[in-house]
């Protein structure tokens, strides 16, 4: 942590966001080989959809999850663990093997390895019947944050939608600043190359969208905060926060 920021200051801003979520973390692995959190933490895992293809319908169609999930996603994967297989990071997880590239350079490993980690923390950001605001200690940090839930909407839904040409948008924890940030990235940005700590993310790469909703980003977003965010899966973030302190 920076040192304009004490320890106990994080730790007590991190302890006022924790909250037990109704989905404890574990709930979220996608198979049984992988535990807690965005992967397994030994390689670079292609991770199964944490609801059925056609659960999210009529928001998100299964034939967009066929060839997001099953197509964009499965290839991000494949072309990571073939860059780093005999080298040091073989085996590595998505999030080390990204922050390794950002800093070493190799942009065609961390584009692969960060879309690798940021669409399997997106297929997590949803859920059927999800959406609206919050509950919990999100929703607290929110208004502290934001004001209010309506301009962390607004924000959000902005980043998302101004986005140029292919990004994500993204809910943060700044552990510097204490307090919650929403950021866009471009291509295949991830804001862990920034000391933020990702929350929540909106994919708005047209591959995402298109089949369902064509050239209407501003539909796809609002439909997404209204339908689809996963709250729970927020909180638990928060909550692993807490646990590695």
């Amino acid at each position: 942590l920076a040192s304009t920021m004490s320890t106990s200051r994080v730790a007590s801003l991190l302890m006022a966001a924790a909250v037990a979520a109704s989905l404890p973390l574990d709930a979220l692995a996608t198979d049984g080989s992988c535990g807690s959190g965005i992967d397994c933490g030994a390689g670079i895992f292609h991770e199964s959809l944490p609801y059925a293809p056609a659960a999210l319908e009529p928001h998100i169609s299964s034939e967009t999850f066929s060839y997001h999930h099953g197509k964009h996603y499965a290839k991000y994967v494949n072309v990571a663990n073939s860059m780093v297989e005999g080298t040091n990071l073989a085996g590595r997880s998505s999030e080390d093997v990204l922050l390794s590239a950002h800093e070493s350079g190799s942009a065609g490993l961390f584009n692969n390895a960060a879309q690798a980690y940021n669409h399997a923390f997106f297929f997590k950001c949803m859920k059927p019947g999800g959406g609206g605001e919050p509950s919990g200690r999100v929703a607290e940090i929110i208004e502290k944050s934001f004001g209010s839930y309506a301009k962390f909407r607004e924000d959000f839904a902005a980043a998302a939608v101004t986005a140029f040409g292919s990004g994500w948008a993204w809910l943060s924890l700044d552990p510097v600043e204490g307090k919650l940030v929403v950021t866009k990235t471009i291509g295949a940005g991830n804001p862990l190359t920034d000391g933020l700590k990702p929350l929540l993310t909106l994919d708005v790469w047209e591959h995402a969208y298109y089949i369902d909703y064509r050239n209407d980003r501003p539909g796809f977003v609002n439909v997404f905060l209204d339908n689809l965010v996963n709250w729970d899966f927020v909180n638990a973030n928060l909550e692993a926060l807490v646990a590695d302190k």
